[in-house]
């Protein structure tokens, strides 16, 4: 028998990516932002969620991507990361779809290096590659980056 997965999608410049629905809070539009002085390129900002401050990391600049146009504003997915939430901007949102783990791969060795070591693995669907963004890895190197630069990241 084999398991399904159920994964939110969007887009960040041509790749698709999914995270865990269990793992994401909300999908929101844009929010204003407040800049963090001193902090990291990828860390956008701070949003205010209904009264709770989370930081806005920007998937762009963590993947080593071209920033986006300004007058492209960017959406927001909401994840959690042990007891705390934090904004991942994207270009723009997909599906929550449903995928068997038999689809499941490791990254293609196409996909590039910098973008690699952030994701658990591919499913191949029909239509498409889902890479699976591992936001656990991915945060906990948005939090060293920011040791190491002595830079204030929420």
């Amino acid at each position: 028998m084999t398991t399904k997965h159920q994964f939110c999608t969007f887009y960040v410049d041509d790749l698709f990516l999914g995270i865990n629905v269990q793992q994401v809070q909300e999908v929101i539009r844009y929010q204003e932002m407040t800049r963090v002085p001193l902090a990291p390129v990828a860390i956008r900002g701070l949003i205010n969620l209904r009264g709770q401050i989370v930081t806005a990391i920007d998937l762009r600049c963590w993947l080593g991507m071209p920033l986006r146009d300004p007058q492209e504003l960017p959406m927001n997915v909401i994840v959690h990361d042990g007891s705390n939430a934090v904004s991942l901007l994207v270009d723009r949102i997909g599906d929550v779809i449903e995928v068997n783990d038999e689809l499941f791969e490791s990254p293609p060795s196409t996909v590039r290096a910098n973008v690699r070591g952030l994701i658990q693995g591919a499913y191949k669907l029909s239509d498409r590659l889902l890479l699976l963004l591992d936001t656990r890895r991915a945060l906990a190197e948005c939090d060293s980056r920011s040791a190491q630069n002595g830079r204030l990241a929420s």
